[in-house]
């Protein structure tokens, strides 16, 4: 027998995502020929990243979900250390200069209604989250997110990466040249 979720409020950006009626996002396929590259891209985004924003990391195990969150985190907070939050599931990091970013790794999240125990309303409406294993949010996951799949490439370090682009990323990314 299936039970209702507890009464919540709705983070803002999933909000505003239903209120912009998101369509399907656009997607842009990008080659990574080694971490470098996947680094690059990563900082690069960072840099475009802004408060409220969702971004979704997907791919296997092993893929560069956690390199590219090191080098997002990095870029952004300016923090050198980065631990990944398999065992804690969510990481904070205050940048001195905007909002905190937010790492949460989901690969152990039993179930989607358990992220609000990992206070996940506040990140979206007040922070950057970055989101290893973003389907475990089932419908908890902003529609207005970007999303970013990597895959492992021709080679040991290659990736190759998929971008589900909303209309809230649409213009910030449309002069992005990278791999």
């Amino acid at each position: 027998m299936a039970t209702a979720l507890p009464a919540r409020k709705v983070a803002r950006s999933w909000r505003r995502g239903l209120e912009r009626g998101v369509t399907d996002p656009l997607t842009m396929n990008i080659a990574l020929p080694s971490e470098d590259a996947t680094r690059a891209l990563a900082a690069d985004l960072a840099g475009r990243s802004r408060q409220g924003d969702v971004i979704g990391l997907s791919g296997p195990l092993g893929a560069g979900k956690t390199t590219f969150a090191r080098a997002f985190i990095a870029a952004k907070a300016g923090v050198a250390e980065v631990p990944s939050p398999t065992f804690t599931l969510v990481e904070v990091y205050q940048s001195l200069t905007g909002a905190a970013v937010w790492h949460f790794d989901l690969y152990r999240l039993a179930r989607p209604e358990d992220a609000y125990e990992l206070g996940i309303e506040d990140a979206f409406a007040d922070g950057i989250s970055l989101i290893e294993w973003p389907e475990r949010l089932g419908l908890l996951l902003p529609l207005d997110h970007l999303g970013v799949t990597l895959v492992p490439g021709p080679n040991e370090t290659a990736r190759l990466c998929a971008l589900q682009v909303p209309p809230s990323w649409t213009a910030r990314i449309a002069d992005l040249a990278h791999g």
